[in-house]
């Protein structure tokens, strides 16, 4: 091999690997306790719904990052029903400098995740008889930087106690 061909064999070596091995669901339930009287409310239901993100690296490259929703339907005092989906992925992540590895495990992960864990979600619903639940876009890079702004102010602040 001539020296150029090596050298471009290295370079392409060091380029950053980011991809998509496996997406699957790792936990998946519903709940409807009201039913079949739930069927049978007039009134609609208000509904809370919270997320969570979380990322863990495994040898070789590996990460996994998963995306859960709860989603719970009350009317008054009744819970018509609470689902929760754990969306997951195995990505391959290789050559990123390290500065970009946070931000790709907070935004990118879980913006690939988040049509799969919405399709989960609506698709329970429907199944469960209710009007198909659809979350709604997700800025994950706002969320990011506002996680970001507040770890860096209440860094300031325990300084500022200090």
């Amino acid at each position: 091999m001539s020296e150029e061909n090596q050298a471009v064999a290295a370079e392409e070596s060091q380029q950053p690997v980011f991809a998509v091995q496996k997406l699957y669901v790792t936990d998946i339930s519903l709940e409807s306790p009201s039913a079949p009287n739930a069927f049978m409310e007039q009134e609609q239901p208000e509904f809370n719904i919270q997320f969570r993100n979380q990322a863990r690296g495994f040898d070789n490259g590996f990460f996994e990052a998963s995306l859960t929703v709860t989603a719970t339907a009350k009317t008054e005092d009744k819970t018509i029903f609470l689902v929760e989906v754990t969306q997951a992925g195995l990505f391959q992540i290789e050559n990123v400098p390290e500065s970009e590895m946070d931000p790709l495990l907070g935004i990118g992960c879980p913006s690939i995740l988040f049509p799969y864990l919405r399709e989960a979600v609506s698709d329970l619903t429907t199944r469960a008889g209710f009007p198909p639940l659809l979350l709604q876009p997700i800025n994950f890079e706002g969320i990011y930087m506002q996680q970001r702004q507040q770890a860096a102010e209440q860094a300031a602040n325990a300084q500022t106690t200090h």
